[in-house]
């Protein structure tokens, strides 16, 4: 039975179920993401770019599905280019087609799931539902059949250019295929060091450096951006230290570079870029030019899961957030603490106060998180360094 006040027409029912879904439109996001991310791990694909690229192509299935919604189908807008842009970014990495359409078809399903909750809620009535689901199921077809072909014709046309071919041979050499890597001009059974590198002047800042260090470089970048995953090769091993060193001495000119650690023979390879790719989103987060990941190992890998990230938020950092001053003194105490290695002598000097300031900053830290600082050191020092 509907409730009183409930919506009487289709058109009532759209706008009463599109605010609805709005309001919970995080809590769909993260809905689909995780359903998306179960069918096939985005951060498996080598593309560095790929994990951004998809994030915000299921932001925009999910708001065009809520613009249908609002507007009807026969009114609906184009198919938002950045599905597009992401079909033709599947076909380049190498994903299938058959994984792009089962993450459609999830997301298609989750969809409706919150609608047909939310139509429960509102008392909309089963008829006007029953239209509104075959909608968004014509919504569904139009856009399987356009992302498909978009796949179809990206896949048609790749690789034809030299530059294409061996950006096509890194991609499948970092996903575990044995494939002909002659035309790459680079001793894949030697010594490596990875580099990521973002930024317009990443070519001319790579060969300069490859050039000091008596080192063969295979730089390859993404189409569209300017984010290039280079290796510096040779017969003996390069120490991280030494790339650093050099690193330093060139105008890097606003570009953000990332270093692995050294490795031998493919699986090294392999295992360098991994370790600079994950370093690339801390440099940029930070604004750092030049991070070596074993000094950012542990924040690196942290960054990776969207879980942890938000729970150390909401443990630790907004907790303090809810003082007087919005946690400006705990987390610049907190800062300088972890700085001076939890000396509390240091931490007053960094800072210019007395020993008993410091210490009754700490107690009033340890009064709002609940918990003594000693037991949960570490989790806070990484959740400040997320934070900047």
């Amino acid at each position: 039975m509907r409730p009183a006040g409930g919506p009487r027409s289709v058109d009532e029912a759209c706008a009463v179920l599109s605010s609805r879904l709005r309001e919970r439109l995080p809590e769909i996001q993260a809905a689909v993401a995780t359903r998306v991310y179960a069918i096939s791990d985005p951060r498996d694909v080598a593309d560095p770019a790929y994990l951004e690229g998809l994030n915000a192509a299921l932001a925009a299935a999910v708001e065009h599905r809520l613009v249908v919604l609002e507007t009807g189908e026969r009114r609906a807008p184009a198919i938002p280019p950045l599905l597009l842009a992401q079909a033709r970014l599947d076909a380049r990495d190498g994903v299938s087609l058959d994984t792009v359409l089962r993450r459609y078809f999830a997301g298609n399903s989750l969809f409706g799931n919150f609608l047909v909750q939310e139509a429960e809620r509102a008392g909309v009535p089963n008829p006007a539902l029953r239209s509104l689901l075959a909608a968004q199921a014509t919504l569904g077809d139009r856009l399987l059949d356009a992302v498909s072909a978009e796949f179809a014709r990206e896949a048609k046309n790749r690789p034809s250019s030299a530059s294409e071919r061996r950006r096509e041979c890194v991609k499948s050499l970092l996903a575990g295929e044995l494939v002909d890597h002659s035309e790459l001009g680079y001793d894949l059974g030697g010594h490596h060091l990875a580099l990521m590198a973002k930024g317009e002047r990443v070519p001319e800042a790579m060969s300069v450096l490859a050039g000091r260090l008596d080192r063969r470089l295979l730089a390859i970048n993404r189409e569209e951006e300017p984010v290039w995953a280079c290796w510096l090769g040779g017969r003996s091993a390069l120490a991280t230290d030494e790339a650093l060193r050099a690193l330093g001495q060139i105008d890097l000119g606003g570009v953000f570079v990332t270093v692995g650690e050294p490795g031998e023979g493919l699986s090294g390879w392999r295992f360098s870029h991994r370790q600079a790719k994950a370093a690339l989103p801390v440099a940029e987060r930070r604004s750092q030019p030049i991070v070596p990941y074993v000094d950012v190992a542990l924040l690196a890998s942290v960054l990776r899961d969207d879980l942890l990230v938000t729970s150390l938020r909401r443990l630790y950092l907004e907790p303090l957030e809810r003082a007087r001053d919005g946690g400006e003194v705990g987390c610049e105490t907190l800062r300088a603490y972890f700085a001076a290695e939890r000396n509390v002598s240091s931490t007053a000097a960094a800072l210019g106060v007395d020993r008993r300031t410091v210490s009754n900053r700490i107690h009033a830290i340890e009064e709002l998180l609940g918990r003594q600082l000693r037991e949960i050191a570490i989790e806070l020092e990484v959740a400040l360094q997320l934070d900047g």
